[in-house]
C-alpha cells in the first residue's frame, strides 16, 4: 500500500514538472514571437510617428510619438517632388508586368502540371534553374540589347524585362498548386465535352485563385520595391518610379527626417492596400502545394 502511494505521489509531481516546463516553453515561445513582431512592426511605427512631426519636434523627440501631429511634413512632401507622377508610373509599370507576367504563368503551368506529355519535367526543371540567376547579372546584357533596339527610356522594355524576370517563379509557384487539382474533375469534363481551354477557364482557374492572388501579391511588391532596373533603363525624368523618386528625395531632404518619412510613407500606402486585400489567401496559396490532392 505503501509503494503505491509513493508510486502515486512521484507521478503527480513528474505530471506538475511537465505542466510547468510546457508552460515555461509556451511563455518563451510566445515572448519570441513577440520580439520578433515589435521588431517588424517598428519601422512602420517610426515611419508614421516621424511623418506626423515637425523638423524640430524629430530632433527633440526621434522614437516617441508626436505631441502634437502635423500634416504640414506631408504636403511639403507632395509639393517637394513629382510624388503623384512616379506613383502613377509605379501603377503603370506594376499593373502592366504582374498581369502579363500572371496570366503567362497561369497558361504555362497549365500544362506543366495537369497535362501528361514528356517534356514537362525538363521544362520545369529549366524554369527552377532560371529562378535561381540574380536580376544584377543580366543588367548588362539587357542594357546592350534595349539599347540595340532603340528602346531605352519607354514603358514597353521595362515591363518586357519585369515580366521575364518574374515568370519562372510565378510559373513554379501555379504549378505547385495546380498540381493538387484532383485529375479526376479534369477528366469528368473531359467526358461532358469541355474543350481543354474551357476546362482551364472554368474549373482550374477558379480553383487556383488564391495561389493566383498569392503569385500578384508578391509580384507587385517586388515590382513596386524595384529600384535597379528602373534607375539603368528609365533614364528620362518623366519616367521616374516612386522609388527611384523617393531615393532622391531621400537625397534632397537628407536633413529633414519628417519629409522624407512621408514621403515614403505615401509610396508604403498602395502595397499595404494590396496586402490587406490578399492576404485573405496569401498564406493558403503559399502553403497549398504542399500537400498532394
Amino acid at each position: 500500500m505503501a509503494t503505491t502511494e509513493l508510486a502515486s505521489a512521484d507521478f503527480e509531481r513528474s505530471r506538475r514538472a511537465s505542466r510547468r516546463r510546457a508552460r515555461v516553453g509556451s511563455i518563451s515561445r510566445h515572448a519570441v514571437l513577440l520580439a520578433f513582431t515589435v521588431a517588424a512592426l517598428f519601422p512602420i511605427y517610426f515611419m508614421v510617428s516621424s511623418a506626423l512631426k515637425t523638423n524640430a519636434d524629430f530632433a527633440g523627440n526621434q522614437l516617441g510619438l508626436p505631441h502634437t501631429p502635423v500634416f504640414s511634413t506631408i504636403e511639403s512632401a507632395i509639393s517637394g517632388g513629382s510624388i503623384f507622377r512616379w506613383l502613377t508610373n509605379s501603377l503603370i509599370f506594376t499593373a502592366a508586368s504582374v498581369l502579363i507576367s500572371t496570366a503567362l504563368a497561369a497558361l504555362c503551368a497549365y500544362p506543366l502540371s495537369l497535362m501528361r506529355w514528356r517534356p514537362s519535367r525538363w521544362l520545369l526543371t529549366l524554369m527552377i534553374a532560371l529562378m535561381v540567376i540574380p536580376p544584377i547579372v543580366l543588367i548588362v546584357p539587357l542594357f546592350q540589347m534595349v539599347v540595340e533596339l532603340n528602346q531605352l527610356s519607354t514603358y514597353r522594355s521595362v515591363i518586357v524585362i519585369y515580366t521575364g524576370i518574374m515568370l519562372p517563379f510565378s510559373t513554379f509557384l501555379l504549378v505547385s498548386f495546380f498540381s493538387t487539382i484532383p485529375r479526376s474533375l479534369l477528366e469528368a469534363a473531359r467526358i461532358d465535352g469541355a474543350s481543354t481551354w474551357r476546362t482551364f477557364r472554368s474549373i482550374v482557374l477558379p480553383l487556383g485563385a488564391p495561389a493566383i492572388v498569392t503569385v500578384i501579391t508578391v509580384q507587385a511588391l517586388w515590382v513596386w520595391n524595384e529600384v535597379l532596373i528602373a534607375v539603368v533603363f528609365l533614364q528620362k525624368e518623366s519616367l521616374r518610379t516612386l522609388m527611384v523618386g523617393l531615393t532622391l528625395f531621400n537625397s534632397r531632404y537628407q536633413v529633414d527626417v519628417p519629409i522624407v518619412m512621408a514621403g515614403m510613407m505615401i509610396g508604403t500606402i498602395p502595397m499595404l492596400l494590396v496586402y490587406l486585400v490578399g492576404q485573405r489567401f496569401f498564406i493558403r496559396g503559399i502553403t497549398a502545394g504542399g500537400v498532394k490532392g
